[in-house]
């Protein structure tokens, strides 16, 4: 974990054996066999053409996969925590928050949650990129995936 507080400006989660070294190793990988094919046609270079394709669409799904997993966790635990938080007017309204809103409300600090979770709704706010814009005290989530 980073010694300075998260916020939004770095709360993104960079997977450095993922983003730098994995990706551009297959990406390369990819690149090679595809000069390779274009030099020598045949079945075989066709195939490793088609697996390195592979190879990069299966890591990518893998990191997608994990991201979902981790909204619905995401999703289900914030609805816990509005339980508790929010007040009873608010709390009536839990299930019309979107998967995106929830997203977006979890960095929010128990003592703001209610206002914005109001806010949200109020003003239909979609996107949880400009949820999180809105968040004064932020609550760190250094358990991402």
């Amino acid at each position: 974990m980073s010694a300075s507080p998260q916020t939004y400006k770095n709360h993104v989660k960079f997977v450095p054996m993922f983003h730098y070294v994995l990706l551009p190793l297959l990406l390369v990988n990819f690149l090679a066999m595809t000069y390779q094919a274009w030099q020598q046609p045949n079945r075989s270079t066709g195939w490793a053409v088609a697996m390195s394709f592979a190879f990069i669409v299966m890591a990518l799904f893998a990191r997608v996969f994990a991201l979902r997993a981790q909204d619905r966790v995401i999703r289900l635990e914030e609805r816990l925590r509005m339980r508790e938080v929010l007040p009873q007017d608010l709390q009536a309204r839990i299930n019309d928050f979107s998967p995106e809103q929830l997203i977006g409300l979890r960095f929010a600090s128990d003592a703001e949650l209610p206002s914005l979770a109001a806010a949200v709704l109020r003003d239909n706010i979609q996107k949880r990129d400009a949820i999180k814009k809105m968040v004064k005290n932020w609550r760190a989530d250094t358990l991402r995936v």
